[in-house]
């Protein structure tokens, strides 16, 4: 499903904006990410969908995501994911909006997550 992933610009740190492109079939054409935080000490990650066919409305003019890693009692970890949505103007979004949002981030995240497993070294 993705086609490839890209650094646009920067570093990989903080203000860095990576492309992912998806192949025929995705519900998306690609989406533009940009780094906003990155706490490797406390396993933060922040970041923001700034861009992207068919990801962002007419409405919403970003949607930032908190991702933090905290320890499980079972000795693995639990991703713990904020989603803040930035709207164009007074616009109210809607709960099932919101709910349908998150379905298809983690939907997104899963694929991603699936890809970069099998090719560890994708945009280093």
């Amino acid at each position: 499903m993705i086609k490839s992933l890209q650094i646009k610009k920067g570093d990989g740190g903080v203000g860095t904006i990576k492309k992912t492109s998806f192949g025929e079939g995705s519900e998306y054409s690609y989406v533009k990410h940009q780094v906003d935080e990155l706490d490797k000490d406390n396993f933060v990650y922040n970041y923001s969908l700034i861009e992207g066919e068919d990801a962002l409305t007419d409405k919403i003019e970003k949607i930032s995501y908190e991702i933090k890693l905290v320890a499980s009692a079972d000795g693995g970890s639990v991703i713990k994911n904020t989603s803040s949505y930035h709207t164009k103007g007074e616009v109210e979004i809607k709960e099932e909006h919101v709910k349908a949002g998150t379905e298809k981030a983690y939907a997104l995240f899963k694929i991603i997550e699936t890809y970069l497993v099998a090719n560890p070294d994708a945009y280093n």
